[in-house]
């Protein structure tokens, strides 16, 4: 009998052998059209990008230091202000509506992120001493925040590798964190690092729990991040931020794969509005993009729009082929279930490389693994019984087997 692993194995083995990495981006400088695996080499000559529009925000919002795209309109917050969301008019950045989120308390509100059912708000500014042992994300469950009823829980969290908690001066720690995204199955946290002027890149379960963050990979993007939007979808994510003396700029991660946003290709384009601290950046369809300033340097706060499509409207046109055709290879399974002193998880060769996550019935991460093998035996004898979920990195949804 023909053993199907071996012969995966082997397709897997000959695609390999024929493939060619590079870069594939027609834009780059060192685009190589004989390349078919993007392997974020790509380089670029400087470039640059003035608003289409600037509308000034209301005076409620001169610290505003996140935003997001929802049910129509720009939703943004303040950083240390007040506990409300605001939701904006798109056209002319005019309050429609604000909502408490009730029993909460904005200690250094930095970031707003969501998936299809919430809302999620980073408490997880750090700047002022490098050493908070309260960092945070709370969850908003969508509808009841439309009905001023908010229903919201807790995500709390460390860095896997911060061990000195030590105060530190003013605007002098690599710990701080003003973006952040959320996937399928898990957050990702981009830092802001003061010392070090790069990024980086920290996964934990997008659920209800504590948990530490376990560091991916850094990127060097010359300055400091400060907002992030995402779209999966298009594999497709745009960082806003600025230098020290108050340039901003944007920073164009895209086609990489299964969320290891440092491994495709990265662009950096000056933002022409000197001296504006930008702080939230969101998008809807990859194109047009809103972005908001805090009040600074003699600066009032503003929304601003931007036209991308000079920079990304190749990328996004030939997407949809590529997607279909991750969507397909993008499976796992797992088995026997229930599991009894082993679970295996077999993967299709999209996913190989990522990193699985087990965490238990309440949301506690239970065990951190890197997906190197097409199949992958997990030694279950010391979990409890109980249920289990596995999420596995650039995999939409989830899957769950009973320990007994």
């Amino acid at each position: 009998m023909k053993n199907p692993f071996l012969i995966s194995l082997l397709f897997f083995l000959l695609h390999i052998a024929h493939a060619q990495s590079g870069c594939t981006d027609p834009k780059a400088n060192n685009y190589n059209a004989s390349a078919t695996i993007n392997d974020g080499s790509c380089t670029y000559n400087g470039a640059n990008i003035s608003p289409l529009t600037s509308k000034n925000l209301s005076a409620l919002l001169t610290e505003t230091s996140g935003l997001i795209h929802w049910n129509n309109n720009i939703w943004s917050h303040n950083d240390d202000t007040d506990n409300k969301l605001y939701a904006l008019d798109t056209a002319t950045a005019a309050i429609l509506q604000s909502y408490t989120l009730t029993n909460t308390v904005n200690k250094d509100w930095e970031e707003i992120s969501q998936d299809s059912n919430y809302v999620y708000v980073g408490d997880f500014g750090n700047n002022s001493s490098g050493n908070r042992t309260d960092l945070h994300i709370l969850r908003v469950e969508k509808n009841s925040l439309l009905l001023n009823t908010p229903v919201i829980d807790t995500i709390w969290f460390s860095y896997s590798n911060q061990t000195d908690f030590t105060p530190k001066s003013s605007n002098s720690t690599d710990f701080d964190c003003e973006a952040f995204v959320v996937s399928s199955d898990s957050i990702y946290l981009f830092t802001k690092q003061w010392i070090s002027n790069k990024t980086s890149i920290y996964a934990m379960p997008k659920t209800p729990g504590t948990y530490v963050a376990a560091l991916r990979s850094t990127i060097n993007i010359g300055g400091l991040a400060t907002g992030i939007t995402y779209l999966k979808s298009k594999r497709l994510a745009v960082i806003c931020g600025y230098s020290n003396l108050l340039q901003p700029f944007f920073y164009l991660l895209y086609d990489f794969r299964n969320n290891d946003f440092a491994f495709g290709n990265k662009r950096k384009i000056s933002v022409n509005l000197p001296f504006h601290q930008m702080e939230g950046i969101a998008t809807a369809n990859g194109l047009k993009y809103y972005a908001s300033n805090e009040s600074q340097a003699g600066n009032a706060q503003q929304l601003h729009t931007f036209d991308l499509s000079s920079f990304l409207s190749g990328y996004l046109k030939d997407i949809v082929t590529n997607t279909s055709v991750h969507k397909s290879q993008n499976e796992f399974s797992i088995f026997p279930n229930p599991a009894h002193e082993f679970v295996t998880i077999r993967l299709n060769n999209d996913l190989l490389g990522s990193t699985c996550m087990i965490t238990d019935a309440t949301g506690k991460n239970v065990m951190s693994i890197k997906l190197n093998d097409l199949q992958t035996i997990i030694n279950t004898k010391a979990f409890p019984v109980g249920l289990y979920i596995i999420h596995i990195e650039g995999k939409e949804g989830s899957a769950s087997f009973i320990k007994n």
